[in-house]
């Protein structure tokens, strides 16, 4: 039997009408999440809404790793109680100099006016100089921007380049918004295992989206073998944590399951440990 879920969001991506009446079976997500497609197996299930979604961009603070001594770890205590006067004065000269990390949280507060207008250009040009340094945040929250046309022309391919830099160190958005554009086949060929496999690494570390996509996956045999009990435990993951799509697809997956089924994924679901790649 077929599973069906709708997420109620405006779409965000305009697919190929080939695309669009492709038949998948379940999907659900959380966060700011807009539908991309729709699509059709070789299974004959129902059309439902696949979702696209970007979390929130990292904090320059939480995501700076070991603090340089002196101004930049200043600017961060600053920027952490709000003062963002302080913040700008002390990053500005560091990200002027060269320092990634700077240059990084400079984006951050162009891209949410934090002290300054909010600017996407601006952010743009300090993510790019932190990215070309290999800052794998300002890759990700640069690969958004062209994914949006935010400060920059909208281009799904450099943002694709971009996620597979961060998604490659182990950045665990990226790896969910490579395997999202694999999946739907924007900006690459449509490829369910190489979607999957991305899915994998990012669920594998907490992303509450690729447990849901995943899932998702097993639930239908899209680049995965089907696997009822692979995808019970993942949306049970995602439901832990509040997720209404996840917890009312996992109880229509239930209701093909076996009570055996059902026991063995949940003792998965609580046996289940992140793997941190960073």
């Amino acid at each position: 039997m077929a599973f069906d879920c709708v997420r109620k969001r405006p779409s965000a991506v305009n697919l190929s009408r080939e695309t669009r009446y492709k038949q998948a079976a379940i999907v659900a997500t959380a966060a700011r999440a807009a539908p991309i497609a729709r699509r059709q197996s070789r299974f004959l299930m129902p059309i439902v809404r696949i979702l696209l979604v970007f979390f929130a961009l990292a904090s320059p603070l939480s995501m700076a790793g070991s603090a340089v001594a002196g101004p930049l770890e200043d600017a961060q205590a600053a920027h952490s109680r709000r003062d963002y006067a302080t913040a700008l004065r002390l990053w500005r000269p560091l990200a002027d100099q060269g320092n990634a990390e700077a240059q990084y949280a400079l984006g951050f507060m162009y891209d949410g006016g934090q002290g300054v207008p909010k600017n996407y250009a601006r952010a743009a040009k300090w993510w790019r100089l932190a990215a070309d340094q290999g800052h794998t945040f300002a890759q990700y929250n640069l690969g958004t921007l062209y994914d949006n046309g935010n400060g920059v022309p909208q281009n799904k391919a450099e943002a694709l380049k971009l996620y597979h830099l961060a998604a490659e160190r182990g950045n665990d958005g990226a790896q969910f918004n490579v395997g999202v554009l694999h999946f739907a086949g924007v900006a690459v060929s449509e490829n369910r295992i190489e979607a999957a496999k991305w899915f994998r690494r990012a669920a594998d570390q907490g992303h509450i989206g690729a447990q849901v996509y995943l899932a998702l996956c097993y639930a239908t045999g899209l680049g995965v073998p089907q696997d009822s009990i692979q995808a019970y435990m993942w949306l049970s993951l995602a439901a832990a944590r509040s997720d209404q799509d996840a917890i009312s697809n996992r109880n229509r997956i239930a209701q093909q399951m076996t009570p055996t089924q059902i026991a063995e994924a949940q003792k998965l679901a609580v046996e289940w440990k992140p793997k941190p790649e960073r």
